[in-house]
């Protein structure tokens, strides 16, 4: 068994190390196992040195010219050779725990993708309420959050990958396919809940409470139009960090 992590990765200098350290150890879960594992970084066109640092980490590096979420994923996960694909963001640090309870979806045979549950780096009770609500729809719904999935590579790429027309909620749509394809072959999707995953609660700081709710009417009401639009969904794409 081999399994590929695949970072996306715009401008991430600040965050990037510190994640693909706790990513490298967390995947001990796999190498105990007698597991194969890679590391991918999607450098998405970046100014910055995540590229270096993603080198300086051991990770093999791709580069995707086209600044969109989607594409960078899409093209770390042509660049794996894994059996099995871990989409992780460059914020984010997931633990052995929550890796070894991969582990097991994939043991046992009747998983074909899965996500899980995500805790915040700080406090702030805003984005706490959020993650919260967030939390208890994935889990309802079998929803995937972006800044972690694991899937079947053949799955993956049987279904097309990311929607790359998207700009924002590709993660969303990605489930949608994945769900679809979990009944017609009698699999599951799984959201893993009992080792939440530690994401950065940045955004909601650098944004103020109006650009968010902004974006949300807009998705609400004019939901392709938006999503399909960098300018709209600028909160990913204008380079704040």
């Amino acid at each position: 068994m081999k399994i590929s992590v695949v970072v996306p990765a715009f401008n991430e200098e600040r965050l990037l190390g510190e994640s693909l350290a706790q990513i490298k150890s967390a995947a001990g879960a796999f190498l105990q196992r007698q597991w194969e594992f890679e590391l991918i970084v999607c450098d998405n066109n970046s100014t910055d040195r995540t590229a270096e640092i993603a080198r300086a980490a051991g990770a093999k590096v791709v580069f995707e010219p086209v600044n969109q979420i989607a594409r960078a994923r899409n093209s770390g996960a042509a660049a794996a050779t894994g059996d099995w694909l871990v989409f992780v963001d460059a914020d984010s640090r997931p633990g052995a725990e929550l890796f070894s309870g991969v582990a097991e979806q994939i043991l046992s045979g009747n998983c074909l993708a899965g996500g899980c549950t995500l805790r915040l780096d700080e406090h702030y009770l805003p984005a706490e309420i959020i993650t919260g609500l967030w939390n208890h729809a994935s889990r309802w719904l079998k929803l995937l959050a972006g800044s972690f999935i694991f899937c079947d590579a053949a799955a993956f790429r049987k279904i097309g990958g990311f929607d790359n027309e998207l700009f924002a909620a590709e993660e969303l749509e990605l489930s949608r396919r994945l769900k679809k394809l979990a009944r017609e072959t009698g699999k599951r999707i799984v959201i893993l809940h009992r080792h939440p995953m530690v994401t950065s609660a940045r955004k909601m700081k650098l944004y103020s409470k109006r650009e968010h709710l902004r974006f949300f009417l807009r998705a609400m009401f004019n939901q392709r139009r938006t999503l399909t639009s960098r300018e709209e969904a600028h909160l990913w794409y204008d380079g704040r960090r």
